[in-house]
């Protein structure tokens, strides 16, 4: 709150009142030179001499009286000014604040997303070593001998290099050529070795897909992981585990032990 000045101090009300006051007294002093004198002011009674006074000096406090109601109405005018002042500084302040905080989260959102992207580059390679392993079990020499040696060794170098899911895609392509339900389970539960690769994919890919929807509540990471080669493949890969065995459909039966996610988390 600011403090007034001198010349805000004394503004023309002063003055006013001060011209009058010397008036008043001027006026008065010549009429007790004129009407009474000087040396029969001291003669005059108690009574006499209060009401002469009362007379004279009531108009002067009257005056100052009203001079001070609007003196005071003027300081309480730029105080409620100065409050409003502050009031809209403690506001400008306040909206400064929450544009700041609304700044940070989103600064801590976008850092948290490209954390999340890193780390959803590395989990989608290790998709693809998982559905590598899978196609090789059933589709390489140790399975039905479709792919030969030297060109799983190409795809898996295609994968490394460049395509974490070209072994999911070939997955896919693989189950619906099979026309045969048999045989598009056996693709994935067929043995104990592809259930356990089949269920690994499954815990990993609901884990990042999990992840995905804590960082980006739009849900536009996961609508994009869904339509992926991982994400086709893991929808086919559900239906088929819920067709499988107990001892074939548990994760922790089948013996998943690798994660590359967080392990504090929980499926």
């Amino acid at each position: 709150m600011t403090t007034p000045s001198a010349a805000q101090r004394f503004d023309w009300r002063i003055w006013l009142g001060l011209a009058l006051t010397l008036a008043w007294l001027a006026l008065g002093a010549a009429y007790v030179s004129a009407r009474i004198g000087w040396g029969q002011v001291g003669s005059l009674d108690a009574a006499t001499l209060g009401n002469f006074l009362e007379g004279a000096f009531a108009p002067l406090a009257f005056l100052w009286l009203v001079i001070g109601y609007f003196l005071q109405q003027q300081e309480l005018e730029r105080n409620t000014e100065a409050l409003r002042t502050q009031a809209a500084e403690i506001q400008r302040t306040a909206d400064q604040a929450i544009i700041q905080s609304e700044q940070m989260a989103t600064a801590e959102q976008h850092t948290r997303q490209q954390v999340h992207m890193q780390l959803a580059e590395s989990v989608r390679q290790q998709l693809g070593s998982i559905a590598g392993l899978l196609y090789l079990s059933s589709q390489g020499a140790t399975g039905d001998g479709v792919v030969s040696q030297s060109e799983m060794g190409k795809l898996f170098s295609t994968m490394s290099a460049q395509d974490p899911e070209i072994f999911s895609w070939r997955l896919v392509e693989t189950h619906f050529q099979l026309e045969s339900p048999g045989r598009q389970f056996d693709l994935f539960y067929g043995t104990q070795v592809r259930a356990r690769h089949t269920n690994h994919f499954i815990v990993v890919f609901e884990r990042l897909l999990k992840r995905s929807a804590e960082v980006d509540p739009a849900g536009l990471l996961a609508d994009a992981l869904t339509v992926s080669g991982h994400g086709l493949v893991h929808q086919i890969m559900k239906t088929q585990q819920a067709k499988a065995p107990r001892e074939l459909a548990d994760a922790d039966k089948t013996g998943v032990h690798i994660q590359l996610i967080n392990p504090g988390d929980k499926t």
